[in-house]
């Protein structure tokens, strides 16, 4: 599973409004990638195809599609949003990773 937070659920729906795009329609592809100071980072689209191998989850109102590759590293990950003093935008509180970078936006496991 991938949980999504308030905070998260509040600035995706607003993003996609932003966006013109229905969540009836579209839905938040979270993937891990190649790259960043720790290895692999995360990537966030709003997508409306399936693959054959996706994974799909809803949590707090947002549909949530990865890829399988990307959830053996997201099992049990939440997706938050923070706008405070110290950064702001989405950051993900991994329980899979072993490090992260000091900007939050990579990690290893």
């Amino acid at each position: 599973m991938i949980y999504v937070s308030d905070k998260a659920k509040e600035k995706v729906k607003h993003l996609m409004q932003d966006a013109s795009v229905e969540a009836k329609d579209y839905f938040l592809r979270v993937s891990v990638v190649g790259g960043g100071c720790s290895g692999l980072s995360y990537k966030l689209d709003f997508d409306n195809e399936k693959k054959p191998m996706d994974q799909e989850f809803e949590d707090n109102d947002v549909k949530v599609v990865t890829d399988l590759k990307s959830f053996l590293y997201l099992v049990n990950t939440t997706l938050d949003f923070s706008d405070g003093l110290n950064g702001k935008g989405f950051y993900f509180s991994n329980p899979n990773a072993s490090r992260s970078c000091g900007c939050g936006e990579s990690f290893a496991v």
